[in-house]
């Protein structure tokens, strides 16, 4: 006699979308036209907002992050351990589901360039993470004081914006010995729009100026030995190209925001002929594939205003 299987044996691995917010999501319906593409429930919703901040009718315009937000959320500042502390605490929370499989950051200005079922296959046709990790040999971004806990034939840089799998989830979830020493050793260098909130250094040609977010994941992978099990490139596209526009020095580290006149449906089709990064450091080319064949290197794009991404859905580009 054959055996019905129940709807939780039938259900398929989903992907944990863990988005690291201000406030509310200005691109919530940008993603409300993305989650509609699924008819499977083939994802999660996490979201990371300021403590006490409820996502309801009031808060955005799509039902999918109704009561999404943490309940454990903590104040984040920009260049500090904060921001690598909600990673985790996103990541804690979306474990709790045995149906998420992966598990991708998002950040509050990142919009989708494919539609849910491309995404889907794209993230789950592999079985290693998707992580953006190079050899970071520049100096003053590894603090010596790391050694040995955290030696410098380990140090990793690279995007924050990555895509986990459970395994690798669950190796930061659980990791204290990495974690401990970032937020220790690894602090921003002072800009001078930090300047009231932090002392100038006297010798500001000996402070290092580690960002935590851009090294804590692709580091600890390497500290435990996991870089085989990745794929070193991430799928979350982001320009810092702004030299050509001379505004380097107004917006200091942060990457190009693209406006509403720069929403072109020229501008997407670039992203997505990206089929390879070349990583300087390492001399290393990854050439992007999905499935063993050829394919764009990003799913997803940043750092996009709600009237550039709006104006990008109702072209339907994205």
């Amino acid at each position: 006699m054959l055996i019905p299987l129940s709807p939780t044996l039938l259900q398929k691995p989903k992907i944990a979308f863990l988005f690291i917010a201000r406030n509310r999501l200005p691109l919530d319906v940008v993603w409300d036209a993305f989650f509609k593409g699924d008819k499977e429930q083939r994802f999660s919703i996490f979201i990371h907002s300021r403590p006490g901040f409820i996502f309801n009718k009031a808060t955005t315009r799509s039902a999918y992050f109704y009561d999404r937000q943490i309940s454990d959320s903590i104040q984040v500042d920009w260049g500090e351990a904060t921001m690598i502390l909600a990673e985790r605490i996103l990541l804690k929370n979306a474990l709790e589901d045995s149906d998420n499989q992966r598990f991708a950051f998002v950040s509050d200005s990142c919009i989708p360039l494919y539609n849910f079922s491309y995404t889907y296959d794209y993230i789950m046709s592999t079985p290693s993470s998707f992580v953006d990790s190079f050899a970071d040999t520049k100096q003053g971004r590894y603090n010596p004081k790391m050694d040995p806990n955290v030696p410098v034939h380990n140090w990793r840089k690279g995007s924050q914006w990555a895509v986990l799998t459970r395994k690798h989830a669950e190796v930061v979830v659980r990791d204290d010995a990495v974690f401990s020493v970032f937020r220790q050793h690894c602090k921003r260098k002072s800009l001078p729009e930090f300047w009231r909130d932090r002392p100038i250094s006297a010798d500001p040609s000996k402070e290092h100026n580690c960002i935590p977010d851009e090294h804590y994941v692709q580091t600890l992978l390497a500290q435990e030995g996991l870089e085989e099990e990745i794929t070193r490139r991430t799928v979350t596209h982001t320009s810092w190209d702004l030299l050509a526009n001379g505004e380097w020095e107004r917006r200091g580290w942060h990457p190009m925001t693209y406006r509403l006149s720069d929403a072109t449906p020229m501008l997407i089709q670039s992203i997505k002929d990206i089929d390879n990064v070349y990583y300087e450091t390492e001399y290393r080319r990854e050439w992007c594939t999905s499935r063993g064949k050829p394919a764009p290197c990003f799913l997803f794009a940043r750092k996009f205003t709600r009237p550039a991404a709006l104006r990008l859905l109702n072209m339907s580009v994205i």
